[in-house]
């Protein structure tokens, strides 16, 4: 079962992983498209932003390491939480989805996101 946070979890989240990993920085892994990044994406602040789109996730496996913990994100949650599942299933210990995407972010983190 693959956890699932909102946004305003997320600084919660970070604090957790550094307790129980603190040589592995958190991963926020946004699997939008890239014209979707381009009209809206977080700043990094306490975790590592990768993007990598969720078509390519099977093919770019490699790319992300297993040992640290990893919150995918999207626009509403949908393809995150089809990615988290997946990486669960890849044997990733330690995935959560951030339920309500980059949508949600804007509206419960920094507004200054644009919504689309």
């Amino acid at each position: 079962m693959v956890p699932h946070i909102r946004p305003a979890q997320l600084a919660d989240w970070l604090r957790q992983c550094r307790a129980e990993h603190p040589d592995a920085e958190p991963i926020v892994l946004d699997v939008r498209e890239p014209w979707e990044v381009r009209t809206a994406s977080v700043r990094p602040d306490g975790f590592e932003l990768r993007h990598i789109p969720m078509a390519t996730i099977p093919m770019r496996l490699a790319e992300l390491p297993a040992d640290r913990p990893i919150a995918c994100l999207c626009h509403h949650g949908g393809r995150s939480a089809q990615v988290a599942h997946f990486l669960h299933r890849q044997g990733y210990p330690d995935v959560v989805n951030i339920a309500g995407g980059i949508h949600a972010w804007s509206a419960e983190v920094d507004p200054s996101i644009p919504q689309y």
